[in-house]
């Protein structure tokens, strides 16, 4: 399989859930991944179990000299940037009326401006050395709403702007960098999960379940189309916001 064959590229969250599967799939796809997370210990051992194709970096997407630093060092040892994954994110339970600010402003550090910088720096890069694909992780959150996390969705829907930004920006300026955002439903992460006992927790044991459960996807299900926007094969797909959610942003009545 050599879908990504001699492509470099940086995955971030990349320690567990989403990213991990991400960059699994990628080293057996033909490419070079740098993992990167603030989680060390994860990181390091997903990178270890990948072998010589995959390598681990500490990086808190929040700060802009860190993501400078980050890809001056990649481009330096691997000659060029091909792709870029934005993974990282958080989510805290909360809707306008409860959310704190502190929750508020560490999901957007994370998702928006860990997004901003990410896409800022990978396009100083790839406009030198021929261009590259950018994949930001948005959310159906953005789509349809969800009122128990809308920190959460202002994030992801300053992500899903963000894309079409960048993409028309590159398409002027004939960089050859494309930018695809995600837009996943519930998939089965450490993320998710505990997000869905925090709000077990609040709901209460005597709290009234009503309609099937909700059926969750795989980390795979999310990386199967990452590796297709990162791969050549969707070369004239960009600024495109695809959702992978079994239906759900389009079923009525959906939670």
């Amino acid at each position: 399989m050599s879908r990504l064959q001699g492509k470099v590229a940086i995955i971030t969250g990349a320690a567990k859930g989403l990213g991990e599967a991400d960059a699994r799939m990628f080293v057996r796809e033909g490419a070079r991944v740098i993992l990167t997370d603030v989680d060390r210990e994860n990181g390091a051992r997903v990178a270890a179990e990948l072998g010589d194709m995959a390598e681990f970096q500490y990086l808190d997407v929040r700060h802009d000299a860190e993501w400078k630093a980050l890809v001056d060092d990649v481009v330096a040892r691997h000659g060029k940037l091909d792709i870029l994954v934005n993974n990282a994110g958080v989510v805290e339970l909360g809707d306008i009326e409860t959310q704190t600010e502190k929750d508020y402003r560490f999901i957007m550090a994370v998702s928006a401006d860990g997004t901003w910088f990410g896409c800022q720096h990978a396009v100083r890069a790839m406009k030198e050395t021929g261009g590259g694909s950018i994949v930001n992780m948005a959310s159906i959150a953005s789509v349809q709403g969800e009122s128990a996390v809308a920190a959460y969705c202002a994030a992801k829907g300053a992500v899903e702007g963000l894309t079409r930004a960048v993409a028309v920006h590159c398409a002027q300026k004939g960089y050859n960098i494309r930018c695809n955002s995600i837009h996943p439903a519930g998939i089965l992460t450490p993320m998710v999960m505990e997000v869905g006992r925090q709000a077990a927790i609040m709901r209460g044991p005597d709290a009234a379940q009503s309609g099937q459960l909700v059926k969750l996807g795989e980390p795979d299900d999310i990386a199967y189309t990452v590796v297709f926007l990162a791969s050549d094969e969707s070369k004239f797909i960009n600024g495109a916001a695809i959702r992978v959610d079994d239906a759900r942003s389009v079923i009525a009545g959906n939670p």
